[in-house]
């Protein structure tokens, strides 16, 4: 990251759900020949059924890029509604429109903003980095906005704003850490070959996000 999208000319070989996802996150050298793989969206729907969040409801992305298209295909098989995808700029959301379009969901792009305002959210799902989604925290902490489950992709640092006001409204909150995990289980399959050692993983990464904090 953030050259998910940018990786795609430079693969000799991309399985089918990176073309249908526009989106690499993992390059493997296979044969002289790079492969690209995507485990940004099967790590996202595990981390979701872990937390006991089925996305049936009413469901809002913020964010249009490479995350966000993952969020809309690990949608695809259990949201029915209209999902609504608050960016910046719609106009320069047409990537995500079509992978949409690829895997049948339905959205609604929006500018991000009141939009988000318009009704109680059974999840919602933000695909920024950094301190881009600090606005959002603020109305969610005020009651501007209402959501049962939050999921935030950041993982460092975390807790974000955003999780923290979820956290304080009673809501379900997956953190980026957990996509962090769920995904990279598909990335060391792929590397080795092998089952994934998933709790020695989860442990090692707390340790260097422990590590950095105080380091710093």
């Amino acid at each position: 990251m953030p050259l998910k999208r940018a990786v795609l000319p430079l693969l000799d070989l991309a399985q089918p759900l990176v073309t249908r996802v526009g989106a690499a996150n993992t390059v493997l050298l296979r044969g002289g020949r790079r492969v690209g793989h995507n485990t940004d969206v099967p790590g996202m729907a595990r981390a979701m059924r872990a937390a006991g969040v089925t996305p049936e409801g009413n469901v809002a992305i913020i964010g249009g890029g490479a995350t966000a298209c993952a969020a809309v295909a690990a949608l695809r098989d259990t949201v029915m509604d209209e999902v609504l995808v608050a960016v910046r700029a719609p106009e320069r959301a047409e990537q995500l429109r079509e992978v949409a379009r690829r895997f049948g969901v339905r959205v609604r792009l929006a500018e991000l903003g009141p939009s988000l305002a318009s009704q109680p959210w059974d999840l919602l799902i933000s695909t920024v980095p950094g301190h881009a989604a600090d606005p959002l925290a603020e109305r969610l902490a005020l009651g501007a906005i209402s959501a049962k489950a939050v999921f935030d992709v950041v993982y460092d640092p975390f807790p974000t704003a955003l999780a923290t006001a979820a956290t304080a409204t009673g809501a379900t909150v997956i953190s980026g850490y957990e996509l962090l995990v769920q995904q990279a289980i598909g990335q060391v399959e792929l590397m080795t070959g092998r089952k994934a050692p998933v709790a020695e993983m989860r442990a090692a990464g707390l340790a260097e996000l422990d590590r950095r904090r105080n380091n710093c």
